[in-house]
């Protein structure tokens, strides 16, 4: 048998340029339909997508021959560019994100937590669920690159 099996999940965060709140209730569903067909053209599965007017959370499912930044900085790059030129003249993303990998078995709540994000974010700030994310995850952070 000369299969390779795989499950690569990816939680994906990132914020917009000085998290300013550009993405609008009015076009924030198209933002993330373009967000998921993006990352389909590039070979992956969004298997879900949301976020608030300053920031997105994106749970994919990549191949194995796919490289997570790669595929992060072209979804990027064409999404700026879409709601720039769609949407809001100085749209941009800020430089980074955060990327943690998941388990199959986490993979429902994460799509629980994504789905839920306009809620959450009426008593929960950013930058605290960025913090708690990282805590969550063991990632090592500077509180100084957080502001």
């Amino acid at each position: 048998m000369g299969s390779t099996y795989y499950s690569l999940h990816y939680h994906v965060v990132f914020s917009t340029k000085e998290r300013r709140p550009w993405i609008q209730p009015e076009w924030r569903p198209r933002l993330h339909e373009y967000l998921g067909g993006t990352v389909c053209g590039l070979g992956g599965v969004a298997e879900a997508v949301g976020g608030v007017e300053d920031h997105v959370h994106l749970l994919l499912s990549l191949k194995t021959t796919d490289a997570p930044a790669e595929v992060v900085r072209e979804l990027k790059k064409a999404s700026s560019v879409w709601a720039a030129e769609t949407h809001e003249r100085w749209f941009a993303w800020q430089e980074g994100y955060a990327i943690f990998t998941a388990s199959w078995t986490h993979v429902r709540v994460l799509h629980g937590y994504i789905a839920g994000q306009e809620t959450h974010h009426r008593k929960t700030v950013f930058m605290d669920e960025l913090r708690r994310l990282f805590d969550k995850n063991g990632v090592q952070y500077d509180p100084a690159h957080l502001v």
